[in-house]
């Protein structure tokens, strides 16, 4: 099978072409073809030469993701669902907004992490996705659905930092000026607390934001939701987020799913003020969307307003995420890359 040509950074394309005997110029011609005008067709790019373009045609491939499904939300969220070239599934999210459209992509077939609330760990971690595979899902919007995509999130489908490599490899394709073209503040990584990613990911030069996915403050509540933290405990995780914000100067986003009787006590508003407070983090509160394979509920709007309103008095920055898309099973944790 040929290798898709996405799967190429700016400077390997550069590398590339040289070798091929043509000067550097002729991938930034490249990039611009694939990245700007989203072309697939290799016999399209008119100002590269004959001899370049056949031997792009020879060993590369440029094509996208299939959507197979594609579900609109009342709220105008759209789910897409994308067939893989080994029949794999993966799915991603666009949430269009006034100013901004966001694309939620997935970065994993499955997950291995398997928190209590999402559904992409109950299907287990299948493979990793390559770097044309995570830029095509953006591709596809931008390009087959004639969107303008103007913010990223690597929130949908598997662990970002499990597949640390080609997420930041993507990322610099997103932001490069030749490639999607995307400012660095318009992108961000959640991570349910790979400590070694948030370690690397201080040192990459971009000012990437930056999302923990938190959703519990004692070890025994976490160790509940979310299995990763019996490998790296809080004081682990809260340990690589100060050396985070130490190195970069940024701010950190707690993500926290409020779970009627599990995390949304008054010892749990307390942990969570404290922990903010120590990290000078932004609070951002989800309530849980219903699955019936979980069993979790949310609290009332009423007692998520409080939980807020209480978090606010202790001086936190807080946000309350209304998720979008839940009638088609497109809110936070019910990716499943699977077919209704």
């Amino acid at each position: 099978m040929k290798k898709n040509i996405r799967n190429l950074d700016f400077e390997e394309l550069k590398a590339l072409v040289v070798s091929s005997g043509e000067p550097e110029f002729r991938a930034t011609q490249i990039f611009k073809w694939l990245y700007e005008k989203g072309i697939e067709d290799f016999s399209r790019m008119s100002d590269i030469p004959e001899e370049l373009r056949n031997l792009l045609v020879s060993d590369y491939s440029a094509g996208l993701p299939e959507a197979v499904e594609i579900l609109k939300s009342k709220d105008g969220t759209r789910k897409f669902l994308f067939k893989l070239n080994d029949e794999n599934f993966i799915e991603s999210v666009l949430i269009p907004e006034k100013e901004r459209n966001t694309v939620c992509i997935s970065t994993q077939v499955g997950c291995k992490f398997r928190c209590a609330f999402c559904a992409s760990g109950r299907i287990g971690f299948i493979r990793n996705l390559d770097v044309s595979e995570i830029l095509g899902q953006i591709l596809y919007i931008r390009f087959r659905e004639n969107v303008k995509v103007s913010n990223i999130v690597f929130m949908g489908m598997g662990e970002p930092f499990d597949n640390y490599d080609n997420v930041i490899k993507s990322i610099m394709i997103i932001n490069n000026k030749y490639g999607l073209n995307i400012g660095a503040r318009k992108i961000t990584v959640s991570t349910a607390g790979v400590v070694p990613g948030i370690e690397k990911f201080s040192k990459i030069g971009l000012q990437v934001r930056l999302s923990i996915s938190l959703h519990a403050c004692d070890d025994n509540t976490r160790n509940r939701l979310m299995p990763i933290n019996r490998k790296y405990p809080l004081v682990e995780l809260l340990g690589a987020c100060k050396s985070y914000i130490q190195t970069t100067g940024r701010r950190i986003t707690l993500e926290y799913i409020l779970i009627e009787g599990i995390n949304c006590g008054e010892r749990h508003l307390v942990n969570l003020a404290n922990i903010a407070k120590e990290l000078n983090a932004d609070v951002n509160l989800i309530p849980i969307s219903k699955n019936k394979n979980t069993g979790f509920l949310p609290p009332s709007p009423e007692a998520v307003r409080h939980f807020a309103d209480l978090l606010r008095d202790k001086k936190i920055r807080v946000s309350i995420r209304d998720s979008r898309g839940k009638d088609i099973d497109a809110a936070c944790g019910q990716l499943a890359g699977k077919r209704r």
